[in-house]
Protein backbone atom coordinates (compact mmCIF):
# COMPACT_ATOMS: atom_id res chain seq x y z
CA UNK A 1 0.00 0.00 0.00
CA UNK A 2 1.56 3.21 -1.43
CA UNK A 3 0.77 5.97 1.45
CA UNK A 4 -16.84 5.27 0.49
CA UNK A 5 -17.08 4.48 -3.55
CA UNK A 6 -17.87 6.77 -5.48
CA UNK A 7 -18.51 6.71 -9.20
CA UNK A 8 -19.22 9.83 -11.38
CA UNK A 9 -21.98 10.48 -13.80
CA UNK A 10 -22.95 13.13 -15.86
CA UNK A 11 -26.73 13.10 -17.99
CA UNK A 12 -26.93 9.06 -16.81
CA UNK A 13 -23.78 7.65 -18.46
CA UNK A 14 -20.31 7.15 -16.78
CA UNK A 15 -17.32 7.93 -19.15
CA UNK A 16 -13.90 6.87 -19.27
CA UNK A 17 -10.68 9.53 -18.80
CA UNK A 18 -7.19 8.54 -19.28
CA UNK A 19 -4.26 9.74 -17.15
CA UNK A 20 -0.77 9.38 -17.15
CA UNK A 21 0.58 7.91 -14.48
CA UNK A 22 3.91 9.52 -13.88
CA UNK A 23 6.60 7.35 -12.89
CA UNK A 24 5.94 4.31 -15.28
CA UNK A 25 4.01 6.69 -18.13
CA UNK A 26 1.81 4.29 -18.25
CA UNK A 27 -1.93 5.18 -18.27
CA UNK A 28 -5.38 4.77 -15.58
CA UNK A 29 -8.65 4.36 -16.43
CA UNK A 30 -10.93 6.51 -14.32
CA UNK A 31 -15.11 7.51 -14.53
CA UNK A 32 -15.42 10.88 -14.44
CA UNK A 33 -16.89 14.12 -16.10
CA UNK A 34 -16.29 13.99 -20.14
CA UNK A 35 -15.21 17.45 -20.06
CA UNK A 36 -13.46 17.28 -16.85
CA UNK A 37 -9.56 17.91 -16.56
CA UNK A 38 -8.01 15.02 -15.70
CA UNK A 39 -8.41 14.79 -19.92
CA UNK A 40 -5.79 16.78 -20.48
CA UNK A 41 -1.45 15.51 -20.90
CA UNK A 42 0.34 15.86 -17.57
CA UNK A 43 3.26 14.78 -19.15
CA UNK A 44 5.92 17.38 -18.38
CA UNK A 45 8.49 15.54 -20.94
CA UNK A 46 5.72 16.62 -23.98
CA UNK A 47 6.38 20.20 -23.43
CA UNK A 48 8.45 22.05 -25.06
CA UNK A 49 11.63 23.64 -23.91
CA UNK A 50 10.76 27.57 -23.22
CA UNK A 51 12.00 28.81 -20.25
CA UNK A 52 8.50 28.53 -19.19
CA UNK A 53 8.15 25.29 -19.79
CA UNK A 54 11.71 24.87 -18.27
CA UNK A 55 10.38 25.88 -14.70
CA UNK A 56 7.52 23.61 -15.19
CA UNK A 57 9.78 20.98 -15.55
CA UNK A 58 12.10 21.51 -12.84
CA UNK A 59 8.86 22.14 -10.49
CA UNK A 60 7.91 18.06 -11.51
CA UNK A 61 11.34 17.29 -10.97
CA UNK A 62 11.49 18.27 -7.49
CA UNK A 63 7.68 17.38 -6.60
CA UNK A 64 9.45 13.41 -8.07
CA UNK A 65 12.95 13.45 -6.61
CA UNK A 66 12.27 15.72 -3.52
CA UNK A 67 15.21 13.96 -1.34
CA UNK A 68 17.71 14.60 -4.05
CA UNK A 69 16.59 18.67 -4.63
CA UNK A 70 15.30 19.73 -0.91
CA UNK A 71 16.46 16.52 1.52
CA UNK A 72 18.74 14.14 3.32
CA UNK A 73 20.26 13.55 -0.86
CA UNK A 74 20.88 17.04 -1.37
CA UNK A 75 24.71 17.17 -1.72
CA UNK A 76 24.47 21.68 -0.01
CA UNK A 77 23.47 21.40 3.44
CA UNK A 78 21.98 24.97 2.98
CA UNK A 79 19.44 23.95 0.45
CA UNK A 80 18.15 20.47 2.97
CA UNK A 81 14.50 21.43 3.55
CA UNK A 82 13.03 17.53 4.06
CA UNK A 83 13.80 15.99 6.90
CA UNK A 84 13.11 12.70 5.29
CA UNK A 85 13.70 10.76 1.98
CA UNK A 86 9.29 10.82 1.05
CA UNK A 87 8.51 12.77 -2.22
CA UNK A 88 5.55 14.78 -2.64
CA UNK A 89 4.83 11.88 -4.90
CA UNK A 90 4.66 9.40 -1.89
CA UNK A 91 1.22 11.21 -0.97
CA UNK A 92 -0.19 13.14 -4.15
CA UNK A 93 -0.03 10.43 -6.92
CA UNK A 94 0.59 10.26 -10.48
CA UNK A 95 2.42 13.31 -10.93
CA UNK A 96 -0.39 15.44 -8.02
CA UNK A 97 -3.12 14.18 -10.96
CA UNK A 98 -4.72 11.15 -9.63
CA UNK A 99 -8.35 11.93 -8.37
CA UNK A 100 -9.17 11.38 -4.47
CA UNK A 101 -5.32 11.37 -3.83
CA UNK A 102 -5.27 14.94 -3.18
CA UNK A 103 -4.76 16.25 -6.72
CA UNK A 104 -3.11 19.14 -7.30
CA UNK A 105 -5.31 20.39 -10.09
CA UNK A 106 -6.65 23.46 -9.44
CA UNK A 107 -4.59 23.91 -6.19
CA UNK A 108 -3.04 26.84 -6.55
CA UNK A 109 -6.19 28.49 -7.67
CA UNK A 110 -7.64 27.50 -4.06
CA UNK A 111 -5.78 29.88 -1.93
CA UNK A 112 -5.43 32.37 0.10
CA UNK A 113 -7.47 29.92 1.99
CA UNK A 114 -8.58 29.68 5.68
CA UNK A 115 -6.73 27.00 7.68
CA UNK A 116 -8.07 25.61 10.58
CA UNK A 117 -4.79 24.41 11.87
CA UNK A 118 -3.46 27.70 11.90
CA UNK A 119 -6.88 29.64 12.66
CA UNK A 120 -5.83 32.73 9.40
CA UNK A 121 -5.92 32.65 5.80
CA UNK A 122 -2.96 30.75 4.57
CA UNK A 123 -1.18 31.00 1.11
CA UNK A 124 -0.16 28.44 -0.98
CA UNK A 125 3.57 28.51 0.22
CA UNK A 126 2.49 28.64 3.61
CA UNK A 127 0.75 25.14 2.69
CA UNK A 128 3.29 23.84 1.07
CA UNK A 129 5.75 24.47 3.79
CA UNK A 130 2.99 22.57 6.31
CA UNK A 131 3.88 19.75 4.07
CA UNK A 132 7.41 20.20 4.47
CA UNK A 133 7.11 20.31 8.41
CA UNK A 134 5.05 17.60 8.56
CA UNK A 135 4.60 14.95 6.36
CA UNK A 136 8.47 15.71 5.08
CA UNK A 137 9.47 16.02 8.90
CA UNK A 138 11.77 19.21 7.93
CA UNK A 139 11.41 22.89 7.94
CA UNK A 140 9.95 25.73 5.82
CA UNK A 141 11.17 26.82 2.24
CA UNK A 142 12.06 29.97 1.78
CA UNK A 143 9.37 31.11 -0.23
CA UNK A 144 11.32 33.51 -2.82
CA UNK A 145 13.31 30.46 -3.24
CA UNK A 146 14.01 28.84 -6.78
CA UNK A 147 12.77 25.44 -5.67
CA UNK A 148 9.94 27.14 -4.06
CA UNK A 149 8.74 29.13 -7.51
CA UNK A 150 9.63 25.83 -9.65
CA UNK A 151 6.85 23.64 -7.30
CA UNK A 152 4.30 26.92 -7.74
CA UNK A 153 5.22 26.91 -11.43
CA UNK A 154 4.56 22.60 -11.80
CA UNK A 155 1.38 23.18 -9.74
CA UNK A 156 0.25 26.39 -11.82
CA UNK A 157 0.50 23.86 -14.90
CA UNK A 158 -1.59 21.60 -13.67
CA UNK A 159 -4.06 23.48 -12.71
CA UNK A 160 -4.44 25.11 -16.54
CA UNK A 161 -7.63 23.93 -17.35
CA UNK A 162 -9.48 24.43 -13.68
CA UNK A 163 -12.15 27.08 -13.27
CA UNK A 164 -11.15 29.94 -11.47
CA UNK A 165 -12.25 28.91 -8.30
CA UNK A 166 -9.92 26.20 -8.04
CA UNK A 167 -12.45 23.53 -7.41
CA UNK A 168 -12.23 19.76 -9.20
CA UNK A 169 -14.09 17.01 -9.03
CA UNK A 170 -11.94 14.04 -7.46
CA UNK A 171 -10.54 16.89 -5.10
CA UNK A 172 -9.15 15.89 -1.63
CA UNK A 173 -9.81 12.03 -0.60
CA UNK A 174 -12.97 9.74 -1.04
CA UNK A 175 -15.56 10.04 1.70
CA UNK A 176 -16.33 6.76 4.33
CA UNK A 177 -18.99 5.70 6.17
CA UNK A 178 -16.96 5.79 9.75
CA UNK A 179 -17.64 2.38 11.46
CA UNK A 180 -19.03 3.39 15.25
CA UNK A 181 -16.51 1.66 17.06
CA UNK A 182 -13.12 2.10 17.98
CA UNK A 183 -10.28 1.01 15.76
CA UNK A 184 -9.60 -2.94 15.67
CA UNK A 185 -6.14 -2.69 15.76
CA UNK A 186 -5.94 -6.47 15.40
CA UNK A 187 -7.95 -6.80 12.62
CA UNK A 188 -6.04 -3.45 10.94
CA UNK A 189 -2.59 -5.90 11.26
CA UNK A 190 -4.38 -8.64 9.65
CA UNK A 191 -5.54 -6.24 6.78
CA UNK A 192 -2.02 -5.04 6.48
CA UNK A 193 -0.85 -8.41 5.81
CA UNK A 194 -2.93 -9.16 3.23
CA UNK A 195 -3.01 -6.38 1.33
CA UNK A 196 0.14 -3.98 2.49
CA UNK A 197 3.11 -5.62 2.60
CA UNK A 198 4.22 -6.78 -1.18
CA UNK A 199 5.10 -3.12 -1.44
CA UNK A 200 5.41 -1.64 2.26
CA UNK A 201 7.09 -5.13 3.90
CA UNK A 202 6.30 -6.72 6.93
CA UNK A 203 8.25 -3.98 8.72
CA UNK A 204 6.12 -0.89 6.82
CA UNK A 205 10.01 0.52 5.92
CA UNK A 206 8.94 0.90 1.84
CA UNK A 207 10.69 -0.30 -0.61
CA UNK A 208 13.69 1.49 -1.32
CA UNK A 209 15.79 2.18 -4.57
CA UNK A 210 19.12 2.07 -5.53
CA UNK A 211 19.82 6.18 -5.25
CA UNK A 212 18.01 5.80 -1.43
CA UNK A 213 14.93 7.44 -2.68
CA UNK A 214 11.80 5.16 -1.93
CA UNK A 215 9.56 3.28 -4.68
CA UNK A 216 7.30 2.47 -1.84
CA UNK A 217 7.09 4.98 0.96
CA UNK A 218 7.84 3.37 4.39
CA UNK A 219 4.50 4.13 6.47
CA UNK A 220 6.04 4.45 10.03
CA UNK A 221 9.87 4.75 11.51
CA UNK A 222 12.00 7.86 11.62
CA UNK A 223 11.87 8.09 7.99
CA UNK A 224 8.51 8.16 7.51
CA UNK A 225 5.78 11.51 8.25
CA UNK A 226 5.96 12.80 11.57
CA UNK A 227 3.09 12.83 14.17
CA UNK A 228 1.80 16.07 13.19
CA UNK A 229 0.85 15.48 9.89
CA UNK A 230 -2.51 15.10 8.58
CA UNK A 231 -2.17 11.46 7.52
CA UNK A 232 -1.98 10.85 11.22
CA UNK A 233 -5.59 11.36 11.78
CA UNK A 234 -7.41 8.05 11.59
CA UNK A 235 -10.12 8.95 9.71
CA UNK A 236 -7.87 10.66 6.99
CA UNK A 237 -5.53 8.26 6.26
CA UNK A 238 -8.33 5.92 6.01
CA UNK A 239 -10.27 7.85 3.64
CA UNK A 240 -7.22 8.51 1.59
CA UNK A 241 -6.36 4.48 1.60
CA UNK A 242 -9.85 3.31 0.69
CA UNK A 243 -9.42 5.55 -2.55
CA UNK A 244 -6.02 4.56 -3.49
CA UNK A 245 -4.74 1.48 -1.91
CA UNK A 246 -3.50 -1.23 -2.21
CA UNK A 247 -1.59 0.51 -5.19
CA UNK A 248 -3.35 0.66 -8.55
CA UNK A 249 -6.86 1.23 -6.93
CA UNK A 250 -9.10 3.78 -7.98
CA UNK A 251 -11.85 5.39 -6.43
CA UNK A 252 -14.48 4.06 -8.37
CA UNK A 253 -13.31 0.27 -8.11
CA UNK A 254 -11.93 0.07 -4.41
CA UNK A 255 -10.37 -2.82 -3.48
CA UNK A 256 -10.99 -2.53 0.82
CA UNK A 257 -13.95 -1.99 2.41
CA UNK A 258 -14.63 1.13 4.97
CA UNK A 259 -14.18 -1.16 7.81
CA UNK A 260 -10.78 -2.30 6.40
CA UNK A 261 -9.44 1.02 5.49
CA UNK A 262 -10.40 2.06 9.39
CA UNK A 263 -8.46 -0.61 10.67
CA UNK A 264 -5.64 -0.32 8.93
CA UNK A 265 -5.14 3.50 9.09
CA UNK A 266 -5.55 3.19 12.84
CA UNK A 267 -2.90 0.22 12.98
CA UNK A 268 -0.48 2.06 10.66
CA UNK A 269 -0.83 5.60 12.86
CA UNK A 270 -0.18 3.41 16.53
CA UNK A 271 3.32 2.79 14.80
CA UNK A 272 6.45 5.51 16.18
CA UNK A 273 7.37 8.11 13.76
CA UNK A 274 9.24 11.31 14.29
CA UNK A 275 7.96 14.08 16.91
CA UNK A 276 6.31 17.23 15.39
CA UNK A 277 7.83 20.32 17.69
CA UNK A 278 5.19 22.29 19.34
CA UNK A 279 2.13 20.81 17.73
CA UNK A 280 0.76 22.13 21.58
CA UNK A 281 0.00 25.45 19.37
CA UNK A 282 -1.95 23.93 16.29
CA UNK A 283 -5.51 24.93 16.20
CA UNK A 284 -5.79 28.10 17.96
CA UNK A 285 -9.33 27.77 18.60
CA UNK A 286 -9.47 24.06 19.41
CA UNK A 287 -12.55 23.88 18.62
CA UNK A 288 -12.19 23.38 14.96
CA UNK A 289 -9.53 20.81 15.99
CA UNK A 290 -10.67 17.30 13.73
CA UNK A 291 -11.81 14.85 16.21
CA UNK A 292 -9.46 12.62 14.92
CA UNK A 293 -6.35 14.42 15.34
CA UNK A 294 -4.01 12.28 17.15
CA UNK A 295 -2.50 14.35 20.12
CA UNK A 296 -4.13 17.63 22.86
CA UNK A 297 -5.12 19.97 24.14
CA UNK A 298 -8.51 19.73 22.83
CA UNK A 299 -11.59 21.79 24.00
CA UNK A 300 -13.53 18.57 24.95
CA UNK A 301 -13.25 15.81 27.58
CA UNK A 302 -12.37 12.97 25.78
CA UNK A 303 -9.36 10.77 25.66
CA UNK A 304 -6.05 10.97 23.63
CA UNK A 305 -6.58 7.78 23.21
CA UNK A 306 -10.35 8.21 21.62
CA UNK A 307 -9.34 10.47 19.78
CA UNK A 308 -6.54 8.67 18.11
CA UNK A 309 -8.83 5.61 17.45
CA UNK A 310 -12.29 6.41 18.03
CA UNK A 311 -15.27 5.91 18.50
CA UNK A 312 -15.26 9.01 16.63
CA UNK A 313 -19.50 9.45 16.57
CA UNK A 314 -19.69 10.44 20.44
CA UNK A 315 -17.06 13.25 19.83
CA UNK A 316 -18.99 14.29 16.77
CA UNK A 317 -22.22 14.35 18.75
CA UNK A 318 -21.00 16.47 21.43
CA UNK A 319 -19.69 19.08 18.93
CA UNK A 320 -22.81 19.07 17.73
CA UNK A 321 -24.48 19.65 20.41
CA UNK A 322 -22.68 21.95 22.12
CA UNK A 323 -21.09 24.04 19.26
CA UNK A 324 -23.94 23.22 16.22
CA UNK A 325 -20.46 22.44 14.30
CA UNK A 326 -20.70 19.28 12.17
CA UNK A 327 -17.28 17.86 11.92
CA UNK A 328 -16.95 14.88 9.21
CA UNK A 329 -12.28 13.90 10.14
Amino acid sequence: MQLGICVVLMLGLAFTVVLVAFGDFGSKEYTAFPDDVYYLDYNVYNLSNSAKNQKVKEGFEVFRNTPQHLGPKQADSTQMYAGNNLACASCHLNGGTKPYAAPLIGVVKRFPQYRGREDKMGTIEERINGCMERSMNGKVIPEDSEKMKSLLAYMEWLGRAAPSNGKIEGQGFLTIEIPDRAVDLQHGEQVFVKNCVECHGADGQGESQADGTYLYPPLWGNDSYNNGAGMTRVITAAQFIKGNMPYGTTFDNPVLTDEEAYDVAGYINQKLRPTKPNREVDFPDLVKKPVSTPYGPYSDNFSEEQHQLGPFQPIMKYYKDEFDMVKTK
